[in-house]
């Protein structure tokens, strides 16, 4: 698996979750639960993990809808 996204957003998490998914491509949201230990702040990023086949694919598709990816 390879990061593809982090961030403290969840909205832009979501979105690109959605994008994600309307290209048939699987994604994998890491560190949801790490808010228990920052008190639900939002100051830990999640992470969006996608198989390291479908990478290139879900970059381009983030990128063409204009996604931060901070790189």
């Amino acid at each position: 698996m390879k990061e593809l996204l982090r961030t403290t957003d969840p909205t832009v998490i979501a979105f690109a979750k959605m994008l994600l998914q309307g290209e048939g491509i699987d994604c994998f949201e890491f560190d949801v639960n790490m808010s228990v230990l920052d008190g639900s702040l939002g100051i830990l990023p999640r992470r969006l993990m996608v198989l390291d086949r479908d990478h290139f694919l879900a970059v381009a598709v983030l990128r063409d809808n204009e996604v931060d990816l901070g790189t």
